[in-house]
C-alpha cells in the first residue's frame, strides 16, 4: 500500500481526551476516531492490528479442538430472565424493548445465547466434548468508559464456551484453552502472565486473567519471585503465619481518651503503638445494608474479597459515609470498634494472631487499649478480606512476593454447571441418565490486546509494534519523490517485498524527511527502509529496526532478500 492513497490522519498534538499512553498513540497515528463516548471509528492501520490479532486467536482455538460460529449481537430478555442475570449483571447490560413490547439487550458476552443453541440441537454424550467460539462486537454500557480501546462502551471480543459430559474431561478442555490462550499472547509478541482470578458476574467455580505486564495497566497483580504463582489483588492469597506457640499473658482492657484522634496514624502516634497493633473497624454498605469489617490499621480492605464474604455484587458494595456509620451505629467514625457494635461484623484473618491491640471504643475521642478477641468480642465470619502486600509470602511456596501492574486481555473460567442447570440444558450419559451439560468460557478482548501491545510496547516518539500484530511490517520511506532514481529504486524495492508476501507501506508522499521519519516512528513498523541521497550517491539503503534504533546499509539487490530472511525467520 501506498501511504498517499491510504487514511493516516496523523497528529503531531495529543488529543486532550487521551489521558493513557495507547489512547494518546492511537488516535496520533490515525489508528481511531472517537464516535461518541466510548465508542470508536477503527480506520486501516487500527483494523489491520485488530486483524492481525484475530487471525492469531483463530489459528490457536481452531489449533486447540475449537470451532468458529457467530451469533446475534441482539439477545432477547427473557433468555438472561432464566438464567438469572437480567438484575443481576447490572446498569452495563444495555436493555431495550422493540416494536412489540419485547425486552432485549445488547449482548456483553454469550453465556446464555450458546446454552440456549446447544440445549436445543446437542442432547448426547456422544457429541462431546463440544468447544465453540465466536470474535464479534460486544457492548457494556460502562458508567466510566476511559482510556481508548482499554475501556470502552463498544469493543471486538473473542469469546468462547465449551461443553463436556464429565468433570474430568472439562477440566482438559480447561487446560487445553490455558494452553492455546499462552501460545496466543506468546506469537502476539507480548510479556504476560496468567494469574488466579475472581470469577465475577460471569460466575464459576475457578479462573485465570491473561495480563500483559505494563507499567500504565490499571490492574495490580501479585507474583511469587520464587515459583509461578501469580494472582490478581482480587484473588491473591498469602501464607498464613504461624500462630506463636504461646499466647502473651492478656492484658486488662482499658478505656484511654484521645482527643481528636481519629485516623489510624493521629490514634497510633497519641496511643505510642504501630499500626500492626490496632485494629480499624470500617463500616460498608452491602446492597445498601451496613456491615461492619475489623482490619489491621495498616491494611487495606479487597472489596471483592469483601463482596464474596458477603454474598452481594461487588457493585452494590461501597464505604459507608459518615452520616451512614453515625445512623447505624450512633458513634462517630474515627471512634468505632467492635465491642457491643449491633450490626454485622467480619473480620480479616488477620486479627486472629493479635493480642493486646487498641480499638475505638464506640464513643467520641476514646479508644481502648489491650483489646483482645475472644475475650471482649467475639465475631462469627474471619476470613481472608485484604490486600496482599509485598510483606507476605507466596501461599504455595512461602517465597517473596512482589507487586507489578497489569493490563487484561483474555480470561478463562471453568463455569460448571451454572448456566446449564439454570436453562435446563442438559444430554444423556452412557446409562441413559439426564445430565447438565458442565461448561467453560475463555474471553479475549481483541481491540484491547492492541491497546495493551502498546502499553508495553511505545517510547517518546510513538508505538514500538511486535512484529506479529503490527498493521505492515517495513515502511519504505522516499525521501527524493521527485527524483526519478530514487523513486524507481524504491518502488523496485516495494514490489519486490510485496512479491514475497512482506506487508510493506510506500510512504511516496510529497513531504520532508523529517516529517516522513516522525509519522514512521510515530505508527511503529518495525522495519524502516529510507532511500534518498545515500542512494543516488552510493547505491545504498539504511535499513533501521524501530526497536533498539539499530541501522544496517545494504545494497538494493541485498535489502529485500535481507528483510524477507529477517522477517520470516522471526515469525516462524
Amino acid at each position: 500500500m501506498r501511504f498517499s492513497q491510504l487514511l493516516i490522519p496523523t497528529l503531531k498534538e495529543t488529543p486532550s481526551e487521551a489521558e493513557v499512553i495507547s489512547h494518546q498513540l492511537l488516535l496520533r497515528a490515525g489508528f481511531i476516531r472517537k464516535l461518541s463516548s466510548g465508542i470508536y471509528s477503527y480506520l486501516p492501520l487500527g483494523l489491520a492490528a485488530i486483524r492481525k490479532v484475530e487471525q492469531i486467536v483463530r489459528q490457536e482455538m481452531v489449533r486447540a479442538g475449537a470451532q468458529e460460529l457467530l451469533l446475534p449481537m441482539v439477545q432477547p430478555g427473557d433468555l438472561w430472565q432464566e438464567s438469572g442475570r437480567w438484575e443481576k449483571y447490572g446498569p452495563e447490560l444495555l436493555r431495550f424493548t422493540d416494536r412489540h413490547g419485547r425486552e432485549s439487550c445488547l449482548g456483553p458476552t454469550h453465556e446464555e445465547v450458546i446454552t440456549d443453541l446447544v440445549r436445543m440441537n446437542v442432547h448426547s454424550y456422544r457429541d462431546l466434548p463440544l468447544n465453540l467460539f465466536q470474535i464479534q462486537t460486544k457492548f457494556r454500557d460502562e458508567i466510566r468508559p476511559r482510556f481508548g480501546l482499554m475501556r470502552g462502551r463498544e469493543f471486538i471480543m473473542k469469546d468462547g464456551y465449551s461443553f463436556d459430559a464429565t468433570e474430568e474431561s472439562a477440566d482438559k478442555t480447561y487446560m487445553a484453552m490455558h494452553q492455546a490462550y499462552h501460545r496466543i499472547f506468546t506469537r502476539c509478541g507480548l510479556a504476560f502472565r496468567a494469574v488466579e482470578a475472581d470469577t465475577g458476574t460471569i460466575g464459576g467455580s475457578f479462573s485465570h486473567e491473561f495480563m500483559v505486564l505494563a507499567d500504565t495497566g490499571e490492574d495490580t497483580i501479585v507474583i511469587c519471585k520464587n515459583c509461578e504463582y501469580a494472582a490478581n489483588m482480587e484473588k491473591a492469597g498469602y501464607r498464613e503465619p504461624a500462630k506463636p506457640d504461646t499466647v502473651p499473658a492478656l492484658k486488662e482492657l482499658t478505656k484511654v481518651e484521645t482527643p481528636g484522634k481519629r485516623k489510624v496514624e493521629a490514634v497510633t502516634e497519641f496511643l505510642g503503638i504501630s499500626a500492626k497493633e490496632l485494629i480499624k473497624t470500617m463500616i460498608f454498605m452491602a446492597d445498601e445494608k451496613p456491615v461492619a469489617v475489623l482490619l489491621r490499621g495498616d491494611h487495606e480492605v479487597q472489596s471483592v474479597k469483601l463482596a464474596n464474604a458477603l454474598g452481594v455484587n461487588d457493585d452494590n458494595l461501597r464505604l459507608a459515609d459518615d452520616k451512614e456509620v453515625f445512623d447505624a451505629t450512633g458513634v462517630p467514625s474515627g471512634y468505632l470498634g467492635p465491642i457491643g457494635l449491633k450490626i454485622p461484623v467480619l473480620a480479616d484473618l488477620e486479627i486472629t494472631r493479635m493480642y493486646n491491640f487498641a480499638i475505638g471504643a464506640n464513643e467520641k475521642n476514646h479508644h481502648f487499649t489491650n483489646a483482645n478477641l475472644g475475650r471482649d468480642f467475639e465475631v462469627k465470619t474471619i476470613t481472608d478480606l485484604r490486600m496482599v502486600t509485598e510483606e507476605d509470602n507466596c501461599p504455595k511456596c512461602g517465597g517473596a512476593l512482589s507487586l507489578t501492574k497489569g493490563i487484561e486481555v483474555g480470561h478463562i473460567f471453568k463455569l460448571g454447571t451454572s448456566y446449564s442447570k439454570a436453562l435446563k440444558a442438559t444430554f444423556l450419559d452412557n446409562q441413559g441418565e439426564e445430565r447438565p451439560f458442565i461448561m467453560g468460557c475463555y474471553g479475549i478482548g481483541v481491540s484491547r490486546t492492541v491497546a495493551a501491545a502498546i502499553e508495553q510496547n511505545h517510547d517518546k516518539d510513538g508505538i514500538i509494534f511486535p512484529l506479529p500484530i503490527t498493521p505492515f511490517q517495513v515502511i519504505i520511506l522516499n525521501l527524493s519523490p521527485k527524483d526519478e532514481e530514487i523513486s524507481a529504486a524504491a518502488s523496485k524495492l516495494y514490489d519486490y517485498l510485496r512479491s514475497e508476501g512482506i506487508e510493506v507501506l510506500l510512504d511516496d508522499r510529497d513531504e520532508r524527511p523529517g516529517s516522513k521519519f516522525k509519522d514512521a516512528d510515530l505508527i511503529g513498523i518495525p522495519y524502516r527502509v529510507m532511500v534518498g541521497k545515500s542512494f543516488s550517491n552510493e547505491g545504498m539503503l539504511e535499513i533501521r529496526t524501530r526497536a533498539d534504533g539499530k541501522t544496517t546499509t545494504l545494497t538494493l539487490d541485498e535489502t529485500g532478500p535481507e528483510l524477507v530472511k529477517i522477517i520470516k525467520e522471526a515469525l516462524a
